[in-house]
């Protein structure tokens, strides 16, 4: 509705600045008015972090248009028209405004601001505080949007001061020239000082706006992006799947960081340089208007721009040349850094098994290899920035001198003042500045361009896994009838689709213990896995109690770092039990040296022997009571005593629990109801098959 009333008045601007101006106004301005609002019309269906560009550029526009409306009806006061742009200006800015439209028509840009999206088309609850206003309600979105719409404001406004100061610059050097030295210190001090101040006080403002953007915005796209990982078992999955989006741990970490960064410093700075393109080529355009072409009297319209554009336009072809290969090389620099890191922090992990192993010797070559393959990348990117610096800084040297190589003749035979001159030198500059943008920011592209790819085979990778998971071949869990938890028509697979195990018409009665035995290899472990619905890889279907929690204990148990309190709760939080109740879970579990230390913060994973890691899982169960308890070889690390203690525990302070085990020590069997071993079946597949009474002993 805002969009169409918003055409509308524009639409309607443009037919009325066609009837007013006459013979006596120019045709562009009504034509820019018109074509932008066709340019809105088409941007109906445009990302709306780039329809945020084009409404704060249309508003710029229009603000023009009225400006030179107002000149163009004598209400501009003498003395300050000479500073009105042309109407040529809103030109620029319309075909800019299409130029915006195209681009977001592009693959990879469609790409790019799908993932902005996420955050701009946020509908969730949020605030902000505004100073001298106080804090505003609306939806992260809206929230996203303002600040966006504030900051390109901001950036216009800086290039409308840069214009300003570029008329200042030629009317104090026509002082110095005249030696009139009134004219020179209103200009120092009554013209360049307050708008000095103002650009100062807004870049201040735009440096702490951005900044509150950017954490706004990576705080909500790191939340989307963790619970899409965490959710459903999809981090589990993708690691079994490949390594098509490999370190999910950087890409979240350092990708998406580097996204947000990249694409508002990228677009920011294109919008920047293109409104700084537009205003001075305006001004270019009309001091170069009665130029020649070099030792003749023929006369060329704007030389000095069609200059600019050739140069440039030689300079970016050379400039991608060079550097399109730091794409690939950008790409593979992040993931051998990430590989590194992964290494490092597994190595940590396992200290303890590599002191004992003596393996520290293999440790060093292992990663001393890891990180030849990033001195080896890097070298290659050095090699490839160093011919691209050469280039630009040439380039950069050149951009110096050019302006003047190109006007000094003018200044000489008397067509041009100094002021003039140097009015024409700064035009130049900026808009072969703007022209520079991509050979100037070409490495930042690439790198940019190498993030980009990893969070979108990042999302591929988490779109892959969650699809396998609902579409296609897959393990169904379905809620049991009875309130067995059953298994029917079920063949477990590998990742590959080669079949692990089957079973049918296989029930793990409510309040009867079961064990699960076998030989290593043979399913039992994926079975329970398929059984807590973290293994997709097959096919049939899993029955499960409707409303019964269940709770897996794995032969090694995940202890988070932090304090004791919190790993003994996991994976509730740190405040969901009281200390009395974890106490008392410690001392059932056989940990009573633990109990005073619930707020010591370490990592408990390398603290703890693996016995004791064990028993503070099994402390989580008591604290959880779920209704179904898996052990895969969860007492495996204790003694055989120990153990006994643990299970004749269990089944006293969890009475209402079922006990399912998986387990090869035959002491197991006395404290299960019933027994089921893995057996070879005649075409090679595991198949559970129930041990009757005379065969348990």
């Amino acid at each position: 509705m805002f969009l169409a009333s918003l055409i509308s008045a524009i639409a309607g601007f443009g037919l009325l600045a066609l009837r007013l101006g006459g013979a006596s106004f120019s045709i562009l301005l009504p034509v820019a008015m018109l074509g932008l609002a066709l340019a809105l019309f088409l941007s109906r269906g445009m990302a709306k972090y780039l329809r945020v560009f084009l409404l704060v550029l249309a508003g710029a526009e229009v603000l023009l248009a009225l400006l030179i409306l107002a000149d163009t009806f004598g209400v501009v006061p003498e003395g300050l028209d000479g500073y009105v742009p042309p109407a040529s200006m809103p030109v620029g800015a319309t075909i800019f405004a299409f130029v915006i439209f195209g681009v977001s028509r592009i693959k990879v840009i469609r790409t790019i601001m799908r993932i902005a999206d996420r955050y701009f088309d946020s509908t969730t609850a949020s605030e902000i505080r505004i100073p001298l206003i106080g804090t505003v309600r609306a939806t992260e979105g809206t929230i996203g949007c303002a600040l966006l719409a504030f900051l390109i404001v901001i950036n216009l406004f800086q290039v409308a001061l840069n214009v300003r100061l570029n008329f200042f610059g030629r009317d104090m050097f026509n002082a110095l020239q005249e030696k009139n030295a009134g004219a020179f210190w209103y200009q120092l001090f009554g013209v360049f000082v307050p708008l000095a101040s103002v650009f100062i006080t807004t870049a201040l403002v735009e440096v702490v706006s951005q900044y509150v953007l950017r954490i706004r915005w990576r705080t909500f796209l790191n939340g989307l992006y963790v619970r899409e990982w965490l959710s459903g078992g999809t981090h589990y999955r993708m690691q079994l799947v490949g390594r098509e989006a490999d370190n999910p741990d950087q890409r979240i970490a350092d990708d998406l960081r580097g996204y947000i960064d990249q694409t508002y410093t990228l677009s920011v700075g294109l919008l920047n340089q293109s409104a700084t393109l537009v205003s001075f080529i305006a001004i270019l355009w009309s001091l170069s208007s009665g130029f020649t072409f070099p030792g003749t009297d023929w006369p060329v319209p704007g030389l000095l721009v069609w200059v600019c554009i050739l140069y440039a336009v030689l300079g970016t072809w050379l400039t991608h040349v060079i550097g399109r290969p730091l794409i690939a090389l950008y790409f593979q620099q992040e993931r051998v850094e990430a590989d590194y890191r992964f290494s490092l922090a597994r190595l940590r992990e396992y200290t303890e098994q590599v002191a004992l192993l003596d393996g520290e010797r293999a440790e060093q070559e292992a990663l001393r290899n890891r990180f030849n393959m990033i001195v080896r990348n890097f070298m290659q990117i050095v090699r490839r920035v160093m011919r691209l610096n050469i280039f630009q800084s040439a380039y950069g040297q050149a951009n110096v001198v050019v302006p003047y190589i190109l006007t000094a003749p003018y200044f000489f035979i008397g067509k041009i003042t100094l002021g003039q001159m140097q009015q024409t030198v700064g035009a130049f500059s900026s808009v072969q500045g703007a022209l520079d943008f991509f050979i100037t920011s070409y490495s930042t592209i690439a790198n940019y361009k190498a993030v980009i790819d990893r969070l979108t085979t990042f999302e591929a990778a988490l779109q892959a896994v969650q699809h396998r998971g609902v579409a296609g071949e897959h393990v169904a869990l379905e809620t049991s009838p009875n309130g067995d938890l059953g298994v029917e028509k079920l063949e477990v697979s590998l990742p590959d689709g080669r079949p692990l195990m089957r079973a049918d018409k296989v029930a793990f009665r409510q309040g009867e213990t079961t064990l699960l035995t076998g030989p290593s290899g043979s399913g039992k472990s994926t079975l329970f896995r398929a059984i807590s619905g973290i293994w997709p890889f097959g096919h049939g279907r899993i029955l499960v109690p409707e409303g019964q929690t269940m709770m897996l204990l794995p032969q090694r148990p995940y202890i988070p770092m932090g304090s004791l309190r919190a790993a003994v709760a996991y994976p509730g939080t740190a405040d969901a039990y009281s200390d009395a109740a974890i106490k008392e879970a410690l001392k059932a579990a056989k940990l009573p040296a633990l109990v005073d230390r619930l707020d010591e913060e370490r990592s408990w994973a390398q603290s703890l022997s693996l016995g004791e890691q064990q028993r503070l899982a099994v402390a989580r169960a008591l604290l959880a009571k779920p209704d179904w308890l898996l052990l895969d070889e969860a007492t495996a690390a204790l003694d055989e005593p120990t153990e006994a203690e643990i299970y004749n525990m269990l089944k006293e302070r969890l009475p209402r629990t079922t006990i399912v085990s998986i387990g090869h020590r035959s002491t197991l069997t006395a404290f299960h109801d019933r027994r089921i071993d893995m057996q070879p079946m005649a075409d090679g597949l595991f198949a559970p098959v129930e041990k009757r009474a005379p065969e348990l002993a």
